[in-house]
């Protein structure tokens, strides 16, 4: 059985994991001659509350735009290198499980998700768990989850968590 993929969601926020992800998305892209929607959810409730219970426009707007800038810089990067260009990008507010395994597909019609196996939150993965494994376990298309190198070796998981904290962040 073969299958075909034409709407690849590829969710990303920073990580290294999410990073790879999207390289093997292209690839599997480019094999499909599918389209990739890139997408980075932010969580406005993370960043903590302000006195009025709320978050100032001005901020919200800051975040989106440094979202934005994240997923461009991204779409250049692998049109430079990979030469494929087919993709979207997007910026989502709200809970990224729900947002990823429900919400966007059902808007934009994907029938793949590939995402990394972990993020860049260790604490957050504790306290609330994984997006990873919700997004797995309860989507209603296909999800494949990238676990190993462009090589296909086994991620080194300290060496990813030491390159996330090295990364760029997502200013808040």
């Amino acid at each position: 059985m073969e299958q075909n993929y034409e709407q690849i969601l590829v969710p990303v926020d920073g990580s290294v994991q999410a990073e790879l992800a999207l390289k093997k998305a292209v690839t599997v892209a480019q094999q499909n001659h599918a389209h990739i929607d890139l997408l980075n959810v932010l969580r406005i409730n993370h960043y903590g509350f302000y006195a009025s219970g709320s978050m100032p426009g001005s901020v919200i707007h800051d975040l989106a735009q440094d979202a934005t800038a994240y997923l461009t810089s991204l779409v250049d990067t692998t049109k430079a290198a990979t030469g494929f260009a087919n993709m979207d990008i997007h910026v989502r507010f709200g809970n990224p499980k729900t947002v990823i395994a429900h919400e966007f597909v059902r808007d934009h019609k994907n029938d793949l998700i590939m995402l990394g196996a972990t993020g860049l939150s260790a604490v957050a993965r504790m306290v609330e768990g994984s997006v990873t494994s919700y997004v797995s376990r309860m989507s209603a298309i296909d999800v494949f989850v990238v676990r190993t190198n462009e090589d296909g070796k086994p991620l080194d998981t300290k060496q990813a968590a030491e390159q996330n904290q090295e990364q760029p962040k997502l200013s808040k």
